[in-house]
Formats: structure tokens, C-alpha cells, sequence
């Protein structure tokens, strides 16, 4: 069986391609560097993060970007023997503006080298090269409006583009051509197009990113369109499903298995039992589908994405989950880790070959250098702790601990600092989602004082519930109250406008004395409760 989510934590927009017997899934980073996650499989089952292949300023540089902007919906594509890799550069997200820039890079292989980028077009997000038969290429995308007077109900989503690329001239070439104004469900955004059997399939995601979110279908004979509903108008959906195990499903792409099976990609959430609270962000799942009178349906019929569908013949089990442990005693950075926005991470941290260095710069929620290294969460319940051997704090502009993080706005930061009466001390630093001032709350009304020496750090989260904890030489002690995991979410707080990431959890230090007093770390744990 394949058990859904396949690509659990943060990872939405996923688009799919098959060159052979291997399946590659590339899905949106926003914010976080290096830029666009890419997962491999032989079965559809088990999938492995082999590469994230924006790693340099001349393809991604996101200082600057505000939360939830940066890489939005990657489309991964293989032919003419290389993988073609199409991404959105957002930059704003507030107003009616979205400056959003899309760009093409193309590498031999899926772990590179991956070229420096092409310009294609600023018309709008989500954009999907594809590669047709006679060989010519066409790129799609949501093209943004910001005057008023729109379609209809969403004026902003002005249906899809279509206009040929020249992979000889690397350009776009001929006429814009709007081929599919969506259906009535509106926001029509994230095009994928398909070809079978003499007809041109189109998906795309509607009804935005939350718990309205569709994959709508519609074909045309011509590529240009005029393109038909499914009679269902969506291939699925959980909009009408409130307790739906995968909610806000949405946004995919199709995939042929060599035998002939198709399948299908989305983004979903699993928000917390009881609520609309969403940690874990947007995943991503897989469906069976079945074809049927020239239509896509899903196997198991309705339109609910299911928890559990039928893998490809001979495909193994699922792996069990387990703990994960990390030592910073290599050269690089281990690959489920990230941080924020620059392409410069040697100003954030470094490798020593005993510890990972994080060198304290801008405050917790900086848009320019903060150094935060961390891992997704993939759990409601899990654990995380981490050793801190070195750090000598002389004043409190320096902190460095252990932090829940989803956006500036929402984070829970246990910090080791510096108390002018008590020496080194522990504390909390929260920000509960108080969007849009970001305003600090101090759970930890008294600073505790720690001994010299290594201090552990670690967090413990259950649902909607998450408890600090640290200790020295001695045995675990807690530190400060319950906090609120479930503001760490898309939907949390008044934080949901432009929420689109997940809950990281890792390792920070900020010194906004300017003299970037480093802390070193020796080994990060995650385990699933």
C-alpha cells in the first residue's frame, strides 16, 4: 500500500515526472534555502530527498522576501535527455501586487550540475513547461490581476497562459494565449498539462489553498483549447468533507507508471483532531486513479483523497518510522536541514569538524540573515533536543537554544542568554501569532539560572500541547509552561494571512550587538512519539 502522506511536514505543490523506473517529486520551499525539494522512488512507497538544486545566488537569493514568499509550485520535467526545472520567485505578498518571476534551470542529471537560470515571464505564479510530441515546448501559468473587475468570484486569478518556449533562442516565443478561465469554484492557479490518446488534459488547483482547495480537470482536442469540464468538474477534493483525513487537497500532477497505471499528486494537510490547526503545513499524498470513458477518476471512487491506496505491483511495504539522530561532525550539513533566504550560509553557520557553529546575527524573524538551522516536523507527537557545549553570552542582545519556528510571527524559542544579576540564564521567547505586529511574549517569567558547562535542550509536542525542557549534568527538568503548538500553523494565531509554510524545528542563536557570538551544537535528535 502507499500510505499518505508520502512526503510528510512541509511540502506542497507537488509536481511529478517518471524518466524510466524512477519517480522524481519536486515540491515549493517559499522561504527556505537552498530552494525546491526534490524526492526520489522506485515504487511510489518510500521516497528519499536526493537534491534541492537552487544552491547559489545566480539562481535564488531571497533576503529580503517576506514569509511565505520565495519559491512558489516548482515544475520538474525530463526530455531531450535532461530534467527541466521551472520555479517562481516571489517577492511581495501583501496587496494586490505579487511580483512573482519565473525562471527555467535544466541539469543532466536530477543531482545537477543545474544551470544557471533562464527568464521567462512575470505574468504571474505556478508556472508548468510542457513537452509535446513533435517536440515543441509550452509554458502555462496563473496569470494575477490586480485591477478590479475580474472573473468572477476570485478577480484576482485571471485564468492560465499558454505561449511556446524555444529551447534554441531560450526564450518565449509567439502569442499569449489564455486558454482556460477555470470553473465556477474560482482561483484557478497551478496548471499541469498532459497528453493521451489524442486529447490535451489540463489540471489545475481552485478554490485557494485551504480547506475549499479542488484539483480541477478539464481536455481539449486543440492545445490552445476551447478545453471541457470533467463531468465531475474536480477529480478530488475534501471541500465538501469536514472530517476528511487529508484536508485542503489540492494542487497536483498526473503520472504513468511504465505498466500503464496512473496516479496523482497533492498537496493536503492534517490538521489537528478537533480543529483547523494545520502544524505540519501542506504535504504531500499520492491517489490511484482509474480512466474511464476518457476521464480521470480516483480509484476508490467519490472525490476524497484516501489515507491508503494500492501501490504498483511488487512495490514493498512502507518503512517504519523511527528516530533520527545528527552529528555536526562532517563537512556538510545534513540534508533534512535548511535555513532562511540567503544564498551566504557561511555568514550563518559553519561545520568546525567537531560541532555545528551558528554565528548569532539579526534578531528571531529577520527577513535578511538569521541564523536558524532546522529540519521539518513531521509528527503531531514528536521530540527534539540538542546539545549546546559552547556559548558565552556577556549581555542579553545574545540568545542561542533550541526553537518550534513556523514564521516570524509564530515561534516558541527556549534561549540561553545572559542576565546581568544572575550570569548565564534560560529563558523563552514566544511570539504566538500576533500578525502583523509580531509582538514578544515571555512564558518564562523568571530566568532560570544554568551551570557552566554543555547544556541538552529539548521540546516535547503532543498535538496542540508543547513543553521545553533542559538539563545540565543532571536529570531532564521542565522549563516554563505548556506553549501552544497549534499556533505553529498555517491557520494559527491571526497569522493566516500569507501562512503557507509549516513548523520547523532546530537550532538558533541571534546577537544583535552586532559581534555575532557564536554557539556550538554537536548533535540534533528527532523522534516521533
Amino acid at each position: 500500500m502507499i500510505r499518505n502522506p508520502i512526503l510528510r511536514g512541509f511540502n506542497p505543490d507537488p509536481s511529478i515526472c517518471r524518466v524510466e523506473n524512477d519517480y522524481y517529486i519536486a515540491t515549493s520551499t517559499f522561504e527556505w534555502y537552498p530552494g525546491v525539494q526534490i524526492h526520489h522512488s522506485r515504487d511510489l512507497v518510500s521516497w528519499r530527498l536526493v537534491t534541492r538544486p537552487l544552491t547559489r545566488a545566480t539562481q535564488l537569493d531571497l533576503r529580503g522576501a517576506p514569509d511565505s514568499c520565495g519559491v512558489w509550485a516548482p515544475c520538474l520535467s525530463h526530455a531531450d535527455g535532461q530534467f527541466w526545472l521551472i520555479y517562481t520567485d516571489v517577492k511581495r505578498y501583501d496587496g494586490d501586487f505579487k511580483d512573482a518571476h519565473n525562471f527555467l534551470v535544466t541539469a543532466p542529471a536530477i543531482t545537477g550540475p543545474w544551470s544557471d537560470p533562464v527568464y521567462l515571464n512575470s505574468s504571474g505564479f505556478d508556472p508548468s513547461l510542457f513537452h509535446d510530441d513533435d517536440g515543441r515546448k509550452w509554458l502555462v501559468n496563473q496569470q494575477w490581476r490586480h485591477l478590479q473587475g475580474g472573473p468572477a468570484p476570485h478577480p484576482a486569478f485571471d485564468g492560465i497562459l499558454l505561449q511556446e518556449y524555444d529551447p534554441v533562442t531560450r526564450r518565449l516565443t509567439g502569442p499569449v494565449v489564455n486558454i482556460f478561465a477555470g470553473s465556477p469554484l474560482g482561483l484557478v492557479e497551478g496548471p499541469h498539462i498532459f497528453r493521451r490518446e489524442g486529447w490535451y488534459y489540463l489540471t489545475t488547483a481552485e478554490g485557494g489553498t485551504g480547506y475549499g482547495h479542488a484539483v480541477t480537470m478539464a481536455r481539449a482536442r486543440a492545445l490552445a483549447g476551447p478545453y471541457e469540464l470533467h463531468p465531475d468538474i474536480h477529480l478530488l477534493t475534501a471541500r465538501d468533507d469536514p472530517g476528511a483525513a487529508l484536508a485542503r487537497a489540492g494542487h497536483g500532477q498526473m503520472v504513468e507508471t511504465p505498466r500503464g497505471e496512473t496516479y496523482h499528486t497533492h498537496l493536503c494537510s492534517r490538521p489537528l483532531p478537533g480543529t483547523r490547526q494545520s502544524p505540519l503545513g501542506r504535504e504531500t499524498a499520492l491517489q490511484k486513479c482509474v480512466w474511464r470513458d476518457g476521464w480521470l477518476y480516483l480509484a476508490q471512487g467519490g472525490l476524497v483523497p484516501a489515507l491508503e491506496v494500492s501501490a504498483p505491483a511488487g512495490a514493498p511495504e512502507p518503512e517504519a518510522e523511527h528516530a533520527v539522530e545528527y552529528r555536526f561532525d562532517g563537512a556538510a550539513l545534513p540534508a533534512d536541514f535548511q535555513w532562511l533566504r540567503t544564498p551566504r550560509p557561511e555568514r550563518l553557520f559553519t561545520l568546525t569538524g567537531a560541532a555545528l557553529r551558528l554565528h548569532g546575527r539579526e534578531s528571531v524573524g529577520s527577513w535578511f540573515e538569521q541564523s536558524l538551522v532546522a529540519r521539518r516536523a513531521e509528527h503531531h507527537a514528536y521530540r527534539a533536543e540538542t546539545r549546546l557545549v559552547a556559548f558565552a553570552p556577556d549581555g542579553y542582545q545574545q540568545a542561542a537554544g533550541l526553537a518550534t519556528y513556523y514564521n516570524r510571527h509564530k515561534f516558541h524559542f527556549l534561549a540561553i542568554s545572559h542576565d546581568a544579576a544572575l550570569g548565564r540564564v534560560l529563558g523563552i521567547l514566544s511570539c504566538p501569532g500576533d500578525w502583523p505586529n509580531g509582538r514578544l511574549s515571555f512564558p518564562l517569567d523568571t530566568p532560570i539560572p544554568l551551570p557552566d558547562g554543555p547544556i541538552e535542550l529539548a521540546v516535547d509536542v503532543t498535538g496542540a500541547t508543547l513543553r521545553f525542557y533542559w538539563r545540565g549534568a543532571g536529570e531532564w527538568r521542565p522549563a516554563g509552561p505548556p506553549l501552544d503548538a497549534g499556533v505553529l500553523s498555517d491557520e494559527g494565531g491571526r497569522g493566516e494571512h500569507g501562512s503557507f509554510t509549516g513548523t520547523f524545528v532546530g537550532m538558533l542563536a541571534f546577537d544583535i550587538s552586532g559581534r555575532a557570538c557564536p554557539a556550538d551544537f554537536t548533535g540534533f535528535a528527532y523522534r516521533p512519539l
